[in-house]
C-alpha cells in the first residue's frame, strides 16, 4: 500500500522495456506532474533518458536516433496528438504507455496511424494520480462539485484516478460511502460500475480480509481545512503553498534568484523526509544541527593540501554540494515561516482556533475572537477563519453573535469576499448539511470522551485538534462504523477487521489529515491506510472550493474510455 512505489515501478518498467540506447520521454501536462512527483530528473537521466518533451509542444526536433517512451493519459486529445505524431514520427521507435484504461477504438486509431510501423508496444500502466507520499495521493481537481452535484468531468476523472489507485495497488475493494452525501454515493456507484466493467483487470488473488474503499465528503468536516498548522509540511502548505512538491518563494523579502522556487520532496531530500511531520519548535533545532554539520564538512573539505586531499574532496564534493543546497533551501523556508508566524501573530490566532475546534466555552471564545479581530497585525484571512470557526461551532447557540463579528470585520476593513465566505461556509458545511456530530454537541458523553482524549498526550495548546476522519477510521478498524450512515455497496459485508483501507475525500483533504493517518499507520499494526482526495487544501484553496460549490458553477461535458493489456 505504497502509492509512490507503485507509480515508480511503472515508470521503471516503461524505461526498462525499451531496452538499451538513448531515449526521449514524451508526456502530457498531467503525466509530467505524475512522473516528476516520484522521480528526480537526475535519476531518470541515469536510465539513458536524455530528453523530456511534451506531446503538445509544437517545436520538437526530429531525432530518429532516439527511442521514444510515451506516457499519456488516455484522453481524446492525447489520442489525436499521438495519431498525428505517428503519421510523421520524430523518433526511431515508439513504446506507448497510457496511464489508464484505453478503448479498443482508440487503439485502432493509433494502429491505423502507424503506417511506418514505428510502434513496438502499446500498454496500460495505471499511474493515473499524483503520488504525494507513500500513503497520500491527489487528483489535483479543484471545485469538483456544483452545489451537491458532481461536475461531470470531475466525476469521470475521480473514477479514473481512484480505479487506477486500486489497480496499481492490486486491490479489488469492498466499497463503503457516506450515505448523507449524494456525491459520495455517485462516486461509489460509478467506481463499482468501473470495477464490474473491467472485471478481468481487478481479478487479483483473494485475501482473507478484502480491502475497503471508504468514500467521504469534505462537507462533513469543514473545520480541519480552516486550522493553522504546526508540522513542517502542513505549515509550508498553509503559509506558502505547495504545488506538486514546488514552493514559490519569489515574494520572500531579499530572496536570491536560485531560491525563488524550491522543491520539497521526501523522496529526494533526506532532511525534509525526516522532518516533514516534526512540529515547528523541533524544526528550528534540527535546522541548527544541519547547519553545524554543514559547517564542519565545509571546513574539512577546504583543507586541500595534498593529492590525497584533492581525491577525497572530489569524492565528497557531490554530497557536499547537495548538502549546501539543502541547508540554504530549508534555512530560507523555515526563516520565512518564522517571519510570518511572528508578523501575523499566528500563535495567538492558532490558540483561539484550537479552543473553538476542541472546547465548548462560548463567552470566553467570543471575547478572545473580538480581541484578535482588534489586532491590526492579524491578517484578514486569519480574522475571517476565526469567525467561520465560531459560526460553525456555535451555529445554533442561543447567544450566537455572528452578525456582531461580521460587523467587527467590516469596521476593520476586512475584504468583503472573506466576510461573505462566513455564510457560504455555513451553506457548504453547516449543521443542515453535515451528518457528523463534528463537535460532540449532540452526545455529551462522546464530547467528554473526546475532550479528555484530546488532553491526554497533547504537546501544547496548538495541536489539540484531531481530524474527524480519524474517528471514522477508528470505528471502521474496530468494526463499529454504523452501516446505516456508511453503507456497503452490494450485499456482502466485512466480518473481520479490515487490513487495507483506501479513504477518498471528495472536495479536498489536508496535510493535517495525512499526518494523522501516518501516525495511525505507525501505531496500528496490521492496518494500512492510504488517503486520497480530489485535491490537497490550505485555507485559501478551501475558500475557493467552497465559493465554487456554493455559487453553482457550470458543469462541463466529457467522454469516457475502455481497456487493453494490464499489469
Amino acid at each position: 500500500m505504497n502509492v509512490i512505489l507503485a507509480v515508480k515501478q511503472y515508470i521503471s518498467k516503461m524505461i526498462e522495456e525499451s531496452g538499451p540506447g538513448m531515449k526521449v520521454l514524451l508526456m502530457d501536462k498531467e503525466t509530467t506532474s505524475i512522473v516528476s512527483m516520484v522521480y528526480a530528473q537526475s535519476e531518470i537521466l541515469q536510465k539513458e533518458v536524455y530528453l523530456f518533451e511534451r506531446i503538445d509542444s509544437p517545436a520538437r526536433e526530429t531525432m530518429k536516433h532516439l527511442k521514444c517512451i510515451t506516457f499519456l493519459r488516455p484522453t481524446r486529445e492525447n489520442v489525436e496528438l499521438m495519431a498525428a505524431e505517428l503519421h510523421q514520427p520524430k523518433y526511431g521507435l515508439y513504446y506507448v504507455y497510457f496511464s489508464n484504461v484505453i478503448s479498443k477504438q482508440d487503439v485502432k486509431v493509433l494502429a491505423e496511424a502507424d503506417d511506418q510501423e514505428v510502434v513496438r508496444e502499446v500498454q496500460e500502466f495505471y499511474g493515473d494520480y499524483i503520488a504525494v507520499s507513500p500513503h497520500l495521493f491527489s487528483l489535483n481537481i479543484f471545485g469538483c462539485c456544483q452545489g451537491r452535484t458532481w461536475q461531470s468531468t470531475a466525476l469521470q476523472r475521480s473514477v479514473q484516478g481512484l480505479s487506477a489507485v486500486m489497480l496499481s495497488l492490486k486491490k479489488c475493494p469492498m466499497i463503503r460511502y457516506q450515505n448523507s452525501s449524494e456525491p459520495a454515493k455517485r462516486l461509489a456507484e460509478n467506481l463499482r460500475q468501473q470495477i464490474s466493467k473491467e472485471a478481468a483487470l481487478f481479478d487479483f488473488r483473494q485475501t482473507d480480509v478484502p480491502p475497503v474503499c471508504l468514500v467521504l465528503d469534505r462537507r462533513d468536516d469543514p473545520v480541519t481545512p480552516l486550522l493553522n498548522q504546526w508540522t513542517y509540511q502542513a505549515m509550508v502548505h498553509e503559509l506558502l503553498g505547495i504545488n506538486n512538491n514546488r514552493v514559490d518563494l519569489s515574494n520572500v523579502p531579499g530572496i536570491t534568484k536560485d531560491l525563488q522556487e524550491v522543491v520539497l520532496s521526501s523522496e529526494h531530500d533526506e532532511f525534509y523526509a525526516n522532518n516533514l511531520y516534526m512540529n515547528f519548535g523541533e524544526i528550528g533545532s534540527n535546522i541548527k544541527d544541519l547547519m553545524e554539520e554543514f559547517q564542519k564538512k565545509s571546513k574539512s573539505t577546504s583543507k586541500v593540501e595534498s593529492i590525497a586531499d584533492m581525491k577525497a574532496f572530489v569524492e565528497n564534493y557531490p554530497q557536499f554540494k547537495k548538502m549546501s543546497g539543502t541547508v540554504a533551501k530549508h534555512v530560507t523556508v523555515v526563516g520565512e515561516l518564522s517571519r510570518l508566524v511572528g508578523s501575523k501573530c499566528i500563535l495567538e490566532v492558532s490558540e483561539v482556533e484550537q479552543e473553538l475546534a476542541c472546547q465548548n466555552d462560548h463567552s470566553n471564545s467570543l471575547q478572545k475572537i473580538k480581541s484578535v479581530l482588534a489586532n491590526d497585525k492579524v491578517s484578514d484571512l486569519d480574522k475571517a477563519r476565526l469567525v467561520m470557526l465560531y459560526a460553525l461551532r456555535y451555529e445554533r447557540h442561543s447567544n450566537n453573535d455572528v452578525s456582531g463579528l461580521l460587523n467587527a470585520l467590516a469596521k476593520k476593513g476586512v475584504n468583503e469576499r472573506y466576510r461573505r465566505m462566513v455564510h457560504s461556509l455555513l451553506e457548504y458545511g453547516g449543521q443542515k448539511v453535515r451528518s457528523s456530530d463534528l463537535f460532540g454537541t449532540e452526545n455529551p458523553i462522546a464530547f467528554t470522551k473526546k475532550f479528555f482524549k484530546g488532553l491526554k498526550g497533547v504537546e501544547n495548546v496548538y495541536t489539540q485538534h484531531k481530524p474527524y476522519v480519524i474517528e471514522l477510521l477508528d470505528d471502521i478498524i474496530k468494526g463499529k462504523l454504523r452501516e446505516a450512515s456508511y453503507p456497503y455497496l452490494g450485499t456482502s459485508q466485512l466480518k473481520d477487521r479490515p487490513q487495507d483501507i483506501v479513504v477518498f475525500i471528495i472536495g479536498g483533504t489536508t496535510y493535517e489529515e495525512a499526518y494523522a493517518i501516518h501516525k495511525l499507520n505507525r501505531e496500528t499494526p496490521g492496518v494500512r491506510v492510504v488517503l486520497g482526495s480530489t485535491s490537497i487544501h490550505n485555507t485559501k484553496s478551501f475558500f475557493d472550493e467552497v465559493s465554487q460549490v456554493v455559487q453553482l458553477s457550470q458543469p462541463q461535458q466529457s467522454r469516457g474510455g475502455a481497456r487493453l493489456k494490464h499489469f
